[in-house]
């Protein structure tokens, strides 16, 4: 979307006020699916069921907890980015249409949500590949002449190998994982890189997984 948007979801599965039997989205499900709303330049509202005197079940507390522990982690590529010319790249197709947030979708390591912020390219990617993951959107017509400053994976102190070729960028994981899920490579260029690129966002309504 060219303008910014804002999409809502719950973490309870069956009802957005307390229900006793209720059933939560995972941490990663709802942090998969923040990931895909900000590099389509979205918000994602979090709702959270409490009870009648305003308290939270200690599950959702946990899921709440957890996805904040991913945000101290992850944040730089989320809080104050912006959307690049294309959302991402990979394989997985995401749930469409009204009321279909409550179904996980099964992400790989070729499943990849790109974000912005200044000259710094994030790739976040969605699974844990051993062998590293290629990123095609990063290929020679595309980086042009920006040049790579620097790439780092957040969380993670370890250098990290990097190969740029004319197909595309071959990112290398570091040796332990910085955190449980979606894991983001932060690259520094000496430019905006794709600034000669067209947008691919479409100035419409859009709707989460679309």
């Amino acid at each position: 979307m060219l303008f910014s948007w804002q999409t809502d979801t719950s973490i309870g599965k069956k009802s957005w006020s307390y229900v006793e039997d209720e059933e939560n989205k995972t941490p990663e499900q709802i942090i998969h699916d923040m990931i895909d709303i900000v590099s389509k330049n979205g918000n994602l509202l979090l709702n959270v069921g409490p009870r009648a005197d305003g308290t939270i079940t200690d599950m959702q507390k946990e899921v709440l907890r957890t996805i904040g522990k991913w945000l101290n982690v992850n944040g730089d590529a989320i809080y104050g980015t912006r959307c690049w010319k294309k959302f991402g790249e990979g394989d997985a197709q995401p749930t469409k249409g009204t009321f279909t947030d409550n179904r996980a979708t099964a992400y790989t390591a070729r499943d990849i949500r790109f974000t912005t912020k200044g000259n710094d390219f994030y790739a976040i990617v969605l699974n844990w590949d051993d062998t590293g993951v290629f990123i095609k959107s990063l290929n020679k017509e595309v980086v042009s002449d920006a040049k790579i400053v620097s790439v780092s994976l957040l969380g993670s102190d370890e250098e990290i190998s990097w190969e740029q070729t004319a197909d595309g960028l071959k990112l290398f994981f570091s040796k332990d994982r910085p955190c449980d899920y979606a894991y983001s490579f932060k690259i520094s260029f000496n430019k905006k890189v794709g600034a000669h690129l067209e947008s691919e966002a479409v100035n419409k309504v859009m709707k989460h997984g679309a």
